[in-house]
């Protein structure tokens, strides 16, 4: 199935991806202008102590979120946190909450970097939807977009054998989502199929990528020193 596409702006903050085959055409935006957060530069040089105890992380009060959520089950546990599906008082609406510990400098920084980095991919296809950031004195809490649909490893595994036109609308979507982030000058780190969840649970549901805990601002000639353990997920489809 070809994947040529050709990029040609239009406005000045979209451009369509195009396609040759019959998928639909999609577009996205390009790094917002009026959001506070650094350009992909050398990484924030790191806090000499750790002020999760004396000062909010977030820069702004801290706040119970308990106080406009109700916490309802844990959905999945990761290196940097723990997600729970949390309900919002006000409105009834459901959303995915990702609860994360200060322990420490560098955990402060991650957090920091990763608000950020939601902030400006936010409003991107196949990209989860951040809401808000809350902190209290142990924690921060950020609310996104709930994909019921459950995790792209799952769905592979319980389906089993899939068709290649299955296997290639779900490829399709990872390159795509994966050349929208590197254009807005973000590297995600940590690709593999858990990090990939179905928004529903239809079978023609898009696929969201979601943990940006472990991504990083980049520019040309940016030299990543670590990463973290991946999968190739082709291997899945064969």
């Amino acid at each position: 199935m070809g994947f040529s596409k050709v990029l040609t702006h239009t406005t000045d903050d979209e451009i369509p991806i195009s396609s040759t085959d019959s998928a639909p055409q999609l577009t996205y935006k390009q790094p917002r202008k009026n959001l506070l957060f650094p350009r992909p530069l050398l990484p924030p040089a790191m806090p000499t102590q750790c002020s999760s105890q004396t000062e909010p992380v977030l820069g702004k009060p801290y706040v119970k979120i308990k106080h406009m959520y109700e916490m309802k089950k844990e959905l999945g546990r990761g290196k940097f946190g723990v997600t729970y599906l949390c309900v919002e008082k006000a409105t009834g609406i459901a959303y995915a909450c990702k609860s994360i510990a200060k322990k420490g400098p560098q955990e402060v920084e991650n957090v920091r970097r990763e608000v950020m980095i939601l902030q400006h991919l936010s409003g991107q296809h196949n990209i989860v939807e951040f809401k808000e950031a809350y902190e209290d004195r142990e924690k921060v809490h950020l609310v996104m977009e709930l994909c019921s649909g459950g995790e792209l490893f799952h769905r592979v595994v319980t389906k089993g054998r899939h068709s290649e036109r299955e296997a290639a609308t779900v490829m399709r979507q990872i390159v795509k989502v994966v050349h929208v982030c590197h254009f807005m000058g973000v590297m995600h780190r940590d690709l593999k199929p858990e990090n990939f969840l179905f928004a529903t649970k239809d079978e023609d549901a898009p696929l969201k990528l979601t943990d940006f805990g472990s991504s990083v601002f980049f520019h040309t000639g940016y030299h990543a020193h670590s990463f973290s353990s991946f999968f190739i997920i082709t291997t899945f489809f064969t």
